[in-house]
């Protein structure tokens, strides 16, 4: 199978390029230094037979969005608005990589593929618009929603608690913010076996089971590198106000991937077990 990976160069996007090749399908890894997205000739100029446009490529300085919206509006929608239409014109499925945040985050149960999207950030309305674009080019292509990522090849939150423990001897993380733990490997092997069980176009979530606190991960982290869960200390996100507001609860179901015949991620627990030795290297 032909697949086209844009934004490559990201975590998930090594990851996805990584899984690809290693099953023996040609990946071709596209960048914003080979295509930019938000141009529309561009992007219909890119020569080659495709079957798969998956497209990792975001705006994700989440709290630089609040003053610069359209320029995360041309990257998180413009972009796959184009990449939707060229797929539609080459007889391709694209795969659009989304966010929790298109969410309110007010919820007190997983948030269903079909719920209403009701974003509170800038970052969180110009991902909704992307998805919007997709699915009005073409019914058969797929949104897949991930949240909370991790991976061994970019910065994330677990290198960064484990660097201020380190360095400082405990670290203060909130508590009042919940959600699912993603590593990004588990994310591009979903997306694999998505496409293979030719899932019927929609919108699905790659998060992991279970659910837990962003203190409650940091502990599990510090506990993977060997120090004393502890030195994490609690506090609010009212203590820590960024510029954006950050989704309370960011727990996604999982259904319309099992009604797909698909098996989700595991639970959050196993899978960073797993990936904590390459993560923390």
């Amino acid at each position: 199978m032909r697949w086209w990976v844009v934004g490559a160069a990201g975590m998930l996007g090594q990851d996805l390029v990584d899984v690809l090749r290693a099953r023996g399908d040609e990946a071709r890894a596209l960048d914003r230094d080979t295509v930019d997205i938000t141009d529309p000739a561009a992007v219909a100029a890119l020569a080659g037979d495709v079957d798969v446009v998956v497209n990792c490529a975001a705006w994700t300085a989440v709290d630089d969005a609040e003053t610069r919206e359209a320029d995360a509006f041309r990257v998180n929608a413009v972009g796959p608005a184009n990449l939707a239409t060229l797929a539609t014109a080459r007889g391709a499925r694209l795969v659009q990589i989304s966010t929790d945040y298109v969410f309110a985050g007010d919820a007190d149960e997983p948030y269903a593929a079909d719920a209403p999207v009701d974003p509170r950030s800038a970052y969180g309305r110009t991902k909704a618009a992307g998805e919007w674009a997709v699915r009005a080019t073409g019914p058969d292509h797929l949104v897949v929603r991930t949240a909370w990522l991790y991976g061994a090849r970019g910065a994330c939150f677990p290198k960064t608690m484990a660097r201020l423990v380190r360095e400082r001897g405990g670290v203060s993380v909130v508590d009042d913010q919940v959600g699912q733990p993603t590593w990004t490997r588990d994310v591009a092997d979903l997306v694999v076996r998505l496409v293979d069980a030719d899932a019927p176009g929609g919108t699905y979530h790659a998060t992991s089971q279970g659910q837990t606190s962003w203190r409650g991960f940091a502990q599990a982290v510090v506990a993977a590198d060997g120090g004393d869960p502890e030195v994490v200390a609690p506090t609010t996100s009212e203590a820590f106000v960024r510029p954006a507001p950050r989704p309370a609860y960011s727990v996604l179901s999982h259904d319309t991937v099992r009604a797909a015949g698909v098996e989700p991620i595991g639970p959050w627990e196993e899978r960073w077990a797993l990936a904590a030795p390459s993560v923390l290297a």
